[in-house]
């Protein structure tokens, strides 16, 4: 929200509208508005280039803290921009209505600066983003996925490498037992093997399902 607009009926989220620009495709924008008061408030959104954009809804009422999704589309252009610069903006104007107030009831002067309602106005910019830059965004991302999975398998052979070893230990210990070839111990060493066996797969397995 620019500078100096404070104290506003609503939010509007994002405060930029950002299109990804091709030639002969539609693109579109989705603006998030809050009713930031008790009351009920209606909104208008304008625009300095109608024919441009398409906007829906462009009109409607808010109940106390509810919320709203407006979709802005820009329509298919047949030429670039000079350097990819746009100068259209958008208004968006909003101001107290009575409760229970419907959109189609709202009279023609409401959003009529020179009446003595309390119009208040936000003022939105334009900007136009080629897909290269859009697509160099989804490889940093990409980039951080792949340092992730990378991460994962380290751990997991972590985990392979410390089960090995783990039975190593216990095939070695094993032989050791047998050489002296007592009956009791047998049982005894072979319940904590199998305790042992148990928690190496579990770990095995947490790494592996990551």
């Amino acid at each position: 929200m620019p500078a100096g607009e404070d104290k506003q009926l609503i939010s509007v989220h994002p405060s930029d509208l950002k299109f990804i620009f091709e030639l002969e495709k539609q693109s579109f924008c989705d603006l998030k508005v809050v009713n930031n008061t008790e009351n009920h408030v209606a909104f208008k959104v304008k625009t300095t280039s109608p024919k441009k954009y398409f906007v829906r809804p462009n009109t409607s009422v808010l109940q106390p803290g509810d919320s709203c999704l407006i979709r802005v589309t820009l329509q298919a252009q047949r030429e670039y921009p000079p350097d990819m610069q746009c100068k259209d903006k958008f208004l968006l104007q909003s101001t107290i209505v009575p409760p229970n107030t419907d959109v189609d009831d709202l009279p023609a002067d409401t959003f009529n600066k020179e009446s003595s309602k309390d119009i208040r106005e936000c003022k939105l910019k334009v900007q136009y983003i080629s897909p290269s830059a859009q697509g160099n965004s989804g490889d940093e991302g990409s980039s951080d996925s792949n340092s992730t999975l990378q991460q994962l398998k380290e751990d997991r052979d972590a985990a392979v490498r410390k089960t090995l070893h783990l039975q190593q230990e216990v095939d070695l210990l094993k032989r050791r037992r047998q050489r002296r070839n007592d009956p009791g111990f047998s049982f005894k060493f072979a319940a904590i093997v199998g305790v042992i066996g148990i928690i190496v797969g579990l770990v095995l397995n947490l790494y592996l399902s990551k």
